[in-house]
């Protein structure tokens, strides 16, 4: 591949595996695209799908999955700890090699306008794609989820950038965009309390006080007996996961629990690990070409 695109749409099923392995198909053995991974999980009852690949086969990959998420996935009856409005919830596109910033602009709209044309979905453009800055933030879009856009959309300041002003009766409504880079990172803690995590969330998080270009909130693992601080860092280059990590620990501390572990969903650039581990390690004056791999990949 010579122009490089990456995707990473997040699909509102993350239980049925047949469902989740119809969604994927489009991305399989396809000219031009490449399925890097995908993970589900069952607490969020969510889908994450990682695919890059040339323009052109891209969008119609991309467009193929949507369709079928629309056919087979109903939110009426759809229960996850991940907030969502949209069967599938957010499909961003994001530039890797020899492709601009606009370019990934241009995809994510015409994506969009294809996407509300084909299955009349309402689609909102966000992050770089959006049309107004109050339009930019995913949560603010989302806020009132699936059950709340029926009234929501009808209000003029959230009217859809493309499709009717009616929520999908099944689908909900989706949005589309293109931006940086995204790493998805959980922190679990040695305790159910929801609250706790909720309350280490709110405080960590860049519209609470916290870090910038930082995301969270808590999720009730039942499964494991234990809870979750869910964070995405929307630019790990100016926020580091570290950060994230240690300030989560500051504040753990603080309500008597501590961190059983943390995870990484989907991929994560090889920069965003070095730069952790150049920390934890003390490295000084290191870089990312003293990195074999990196040095390979050049």
């Amino acid at each position: 591949m010579n122009r490089i695109i990456e995707c990473v749409p997040n699909f509102s099923e993350g239980r049925d595996l047949q469902k989740i392995d119809e969604i994927v198909a489009p991305f399989r053995a396809r000219q031009g695209v490449k399925l890097l991974d995908y993970s589900n999980d069952e607490d969020h009852n969510r889908l994450v799908v990682t695919v890059v690949g040339e323009p052109e086969p891209l969008r119609e990959a991309v467009l193929e999955a949507i369709g079928v998420a629309v056919r087979l996935i109903d939110l009426n009856v759809h229960k996850g700890q991940h907030p969502r409005m949209g069967a599938v919830d957010v499909v961003p596109f994001i530039p890797i090699k020899n492709v601009t910033m606009e370019e990934a602009i241009a995809l994510s709209k015409e994506v969009a306008g294809e996407v509300a044309k084909r299955y009349n979905l309402p689609v909102f453009l966000y992050e770089k794609s959006a049309s107004a800055s109050y339009r930019e933030n995913l949560a603010a879009i989302r806020k009132g989820e699936f059950e709340g856009m029926g009234e929501k959309i009808k209000q003029p300041e959230w009217h859809p950038d493309f499709g009717p002003a009616e929520k999908h009766p099944t689908a909900g409504t989706v949005a589309i965009g293109a931006r940086m880079p995204l790493v998805a990172y959980n922190v679990n803690l040695s305790t159910p309390n929801l609250e706790i995590a909720h309350d280490i969330a709110k405080k960590i998080r860049f519209i609470g006080g916290g870090l910038r270009y930082c995301k969270a909130m808590g999720v009730e693992l039942k499964d494991r007996g234990i809870t979750q601080v869910s964070i995405n860092m929307t630019d790990f280059t100016h926020t580091a996961l570290y950060r994230a990590f240690e300030l989560v620990r500051i504040e753990a501390r603080r309500n008597g629990v501590s961190i059983v572990g943390s995870e990484i969903i989907g991929l994560v650039p090889m920069e965003a690990l070095i730069d952790t581990a150049s920390y934890y390690l003390g490295l000084e004056n290191f870089s990312m070409q003293q990195v074999l791999e990196a040095r390979i990949m050049e």
